[in-house]
Formats: C-alpha cells, sequence, structure tokens
C-alpha cells in the first residue's frame, strides 16, 4: 500500500510539469517563461527535473490579495491610460511619463498564454514574460513596471535577498522590449503596495501605502542564461544539486535519513 501511494505521488508531481515538458526530438521552438529563467537561476536542477523530465517543484499557494491589489492597480492606471494623463503617483514622484497604450497592451499582460515575445535563435527558443504595466516617457522611451504588494512595519525596499528575483524579473522584460525593438529605459519601476495592519479595527476594509521604487536595470546577463539554459534543456544529464536551493537540501537530507 505504501509503495501504491508513493508511484501515485510520484505521478502527480510528474502531471503537473507534463505540459511544459521539452521534447528534445521535436523541431517546434520550445516556450520558456520569465519565471522559467528564474527558476533556471535558482537551480538548473530543478529546472532540468521539471522542464524536461516533467517532475515539477510542489506548488506554491496562491497569492489571492495580491492578484486582487493587481487587478484595481491596472484599472486605475487604464483610465489615465485612455486620457493620455499622468497618474497621481507619476506627479507625486516627478516622473515624466503616461501609461502606455499600446494595441499589444492585453496580449502583453497575459503571462500565462502570450505575454511579450521573442525568438531567440542561438538556442532556438521563445522567451515570453507578463508584465504589469508600461509607461512611456514624451520622447517614446518605454519604463517597464512592475505592481508588488506586501504587508510589513519595517520600510519597504527591493534589497532583500528574495527581491533579486523582482530585479531580474524587471531585466527579463527590458531585454524582450529591447528585443522587440522598443526604446527602452534602463529605469524600471516597482509600484510598491504595503498593508496598514496598525488599524485600530479592520472594518471590512484593507489600506494601503503605496510608493514607486526606481530601479536601474542590467539586461545583459539575459542573453548568455539563455543560451546556457537551452543547453542545459538539450543534456542528457540531470544537473548537480545545488546547494543554495532549499528544495534540493530538502530531497537530499531526506535521502540522508531515509538511507
Amino acid at each position: 500500500m505504501a509503495e501504491k501511494k508513493i508511484i501515485l505521488e510520484k505521478k502527480a508531481y510528474a502531471i503537473k510539469g507534463e505540459r511544459s515538458r521539452f521534447d528534445p526530438a521535436s523541431t517546434e521552438p520550445y516556450m520558456v517563461s520569465r519565471s522559467g529563467i528564474d527558476r533556471f537561476v535558482e537551480c538548473p536542477r530543478c529546472f532540468y527535473l521539471e522542464k524536461r523530465l516533467g517532475i515539477a517543484r510542489p506548488d506554491m499557494p496562491g497569492w489571492a490579495l495580491n492578484t486582487a491589489v493587481d487587478a484595481l492597480l491596472k484599472r486605475e492606471f487604464d483610465v489615465h491610460r485612455a486620457n493620455g494623463t499622468a497618474h497621481p503617483l507619476m506627479k507625486e514622484y516627478n516622473i515624466d511619463a503616461v501609461p502606455y497604450a499600446h494595441d499589444q497592451l492585453d496580449a502583453w499582460r497575459d503571462s500565462l498564454r502570450r505575454g511579450i515575445q521573442f525568438f531567440h535563435k542561438p538556442s532556438g527558443l521563445i522567451v515570453r514574460g507578463g508584465i504589469d504595466d508600461v509607461w512611456v516617457t514624451p520622447e517614446g522611451e518605454l519604463h517597464i513596471v512592475d505592481y508588488k504588494a506586501t504587508s510589513k512595519k519595517d520600510e519597504v525596499n527591493i534589497d532583500g535577498l528574495y527581491q533579486q528575483g523582482y530585479k531580474r524579473q524587471m531585466e527579463v522584460y527590458q531585454w524582450l522590449f529591447r528585443k522587440n525593438g522598443f526604446k527602452v529605459s534602463e529605469i524600471g519601476y516597482f509600484v510598491y503596495c504595503n498593508g496598514d495592519s496598525d488599524k485600530a479595527a479592520f472594518d471590512a476594509k484593507l489600506e494601503f501605502d503605496i510608493i514607486v521604487i526606481p530601479y536601474k536595470g542590467d539586461d545583459s546577463w539575459v542573453e548568455k542564461t539563455v543560451t546556457e539554459l537551452g543547453k542545459c534543456l538539450n543534456a542528457k544529464k540531470i544537473p548537480a544539486s545545488d546547494l543554495k536551493c532549499h528544495f534540493c537540501g530538502y530531497v537530499n537530507a531526506r535521502n540522508i535519513a531515509e538511507r
């Protein structure tokens, strides 16, 4: 009975990554997402297990509140996009730009099915990413914008260890837009919403303090990383465990304990 359960669990995890598996015999370009690139940067072994063998990491819970904040911000900025006006936050932070109106904006925002895409010939991969927003200056230069939500008492910044992924996210988006022929500023913006937990009562509403954090991106690493990622997918051998990877560390510790 225990052996049957293990087989079923293994099958369940394999199914999670089955639809996005890379087939080295296929002649069709394989599509890798921005999050896939980040997975590769974090741990080539976990990336290979998911994309080549169909064995994904355990699922993380959905971030429903973050999704709600994201949707509301998009609607708010879309009002100004339609009117060609600057959002009050842009005025507050002296950002000389307005939300960018483009007929592909809905596609760029569709991270699950479309996003902004580019075919990378050296690797034979299609790279894609779903953005939150784009702002444009009077000179036609684009600022890539990402919405973030949290609730913390400390000052909100992008200097934490896990937030290095936010910076890579921004840089992949900047790289994708440049590869699509757009003039992109090296400065991107994080619109960061921090939930206020110090109120006297909930009163069926959660209030946020919103700040705009500029970030000077450097996408010089993306090209090389995509090329290495393509080589990883085509390799016949599973990459070694990354000592910094929490998932690999757990699996290794469990294997040692069970032996």
